[in-house]
This record gives C-alpha cells, structure tokens and sequence, in this order.
C-alpha cells in the first residue's frame, strides 16, 4: 500500500513527527508512537512503516540523497 502526503502529514514532517527514509517509507517518532490523543494521531501511528506513493515520472519523485540526509536529521531529532 502507497500513501499520499496531506499538507498535515507536510507539516508533521517538518516538525520531524515523522521521517521518510531513502527507500521511501514513513517511520513516525516516539514521542508520537507514546501517545494516545484519538483517532487522528492513530492514524498517523498506523503509517509507520508505510511507503510513500511516488510520481509515475522518476524526475518527480523525492531525491533518495536528500531523504537520506533529511532522515538522518530526523532520527537525531525524534
């Protein structure tokens, strides 16, 4: 199953809730994981582990370097 970005998962990325490894999986930070606050955060807990859907186009998809540099800041942060 591929999941698609919303402009809160967006945001949740740039707080480093969550990360995108180079392999495009969704990992989702512990201190996420630890906490119970309903529905929508269970959902967001459900994607850890779930990859991204990619463009059809190789030129549109996420550069697998940058992720790589973007998830190790990720895994320092959460």
């Amino acid at each position: 199953m591929a999941f698609r970005l919303s402009k809160i998962h967006h945001a949740a990325f740039d707080a480093h809730l969550i990360g995108i490894d180079p392999d495009y999986r969704l990992h989702v930070s512990d201190r996420l994981l630890g906490q119970n606050d309903g529905p929508m955060l269970n959902a967001l807990k459900g994607l850890n582990g779930v990859a991204i859907h990619l463009p059809a186009r190789v030129r549109d998809r996420p550069d697998r370097d940058r992720l790589a540099l973007r998830f190790e800041r990720y895994k320092a942060v959460a």
